[in-house]
């Protein structure tokens, strides 16, 4: 079992005991690990502790993000600091397919794909001449199926398989840069109609760490009254996490299902949320520096 399965069997046992608030000991037995063991790992995993990391499952949580619906970036920003250090903060550009690319279906292209681990369990990868063109979270013994996936989406190109491609993308996606300066820029490149690119590029400029419903993302495409026809193309989504169909929930806050399965959102949603968490106790222990260093040098009035 690697991490993300243990993380996503605690999100059901909490999605039916959360009423208990089950203690350390009892999630650590849940995850086949010691406590000591459990909570460096889940540390390790999550940046912060289980205790926090619970609090960034709750509905009440959801809710915030959705009435704040803005990233940390800003604040960072105006307290110095480069940006939120563990956001990843994908600089990707979206290219879609022409029709005629649509009805040629890959045809006369080599589309390199390949299986990596990622911190949310394993994914395929597809690469084509013109970008990343599929990326879909897999389940334990579902390869085939999300091979078929990959093949319904481009009938005509010829695949080849090379894994260590799949991982030097997949680093690239959901690994933790140090800085704005280590940001890469990614081209997907995607098959829909001129909707479902329309929402699909609505959908990457919501921040890392925020989420907004339905609702708001058709206001954001100018098509107030389509929130419906938006979660249709929402869930056609064919590459998962880069283009962030997971930070858009219901506007009661649930959120809702999921392409590549409701607990994965919801550890997604929840890891950012965690990474947002983290920033703001960097910047406050940023800020709680800067003072203590201004009252050694002035004094303890400010200027």
């Amino acid at each position: 079992m690697n991490n993300y399965d243990r993380i996503a069997s605690i999100i059901r046992y909490l999605d039916e005991h959360h009423a208990n608030q089950p203690d350390l000991a009892t999630l650590a037995g849940l995850a086949g690990l010691s406590p000591f063991h459990f909570h460096r790992l889940f540390s390790e995993w999550a940046g912060i502790t289980p205790k926090d990391f619970l609090q960034c499952l709750s509905l009440a949580h959801a809710r915030s993000l959705l009435r704040e619906g803005e990233s940390v970036l800003n604040t960072s920003l105006e307290v110095g600091l480069s940006g939120p250090g563990r956001l990843h903060d994908l600089c990707v550009e979206l290219v879609s397919a022409t029709p005629g690319e649509v009805k040629r279906g890959g045809e006369g292209w080599t589309i390199i794909f390949g299986f990596a681990d990622t911190l949310f369990g394993s994914c395929l990868v597809g690469e084509s001449p013109r970008g990343v063109c599929y990326l879909s979270f897999i389940d334990c013994q579902k390869h085939s199926a999300s091979l078929k996936g990959l093949r319904e989406e481009w009938p005509r190109a010829r695949l080849s398989r090379d894994d260590s491609s799949a991982e030097r993308i997949a680093l690239r996606i959901f690994g933790r840069p140090d800085g704005i300066g280590d940001r890469q820029l990614l081209r997907a490149y995607v098959s829909g109609t001129k909707f479902q690119a329309r929402v699909w590029r609505a959908l990457l400029q919501i921040p890392p760490g925020a989420i907004w419903s339905y609702k708001r993302l058709a206001e954001a495409i100018g098509r107030p009254d389509c929130a419906r026809a938006v979660g249709a193309a929402v869930g056609k989504n064919p590459l998962a996490y880069l283009i962030p169909c997971h930070r858009v929930i219901r506007q009661t806050g649930v959120a809702g299902e999921y392409r590549w399965g409701r607990d994965r959102k919801r550890a997604i949603i929840a890891w950012e949320g965690s990474a947002n968490r983290y920033d703001s106790d960097l910047r406050k222990n940023r800020l709680t520096q800067s003072l203590s260093t201004h009252k050694k040098m002035f004094g303890s009035k400010l200027l």
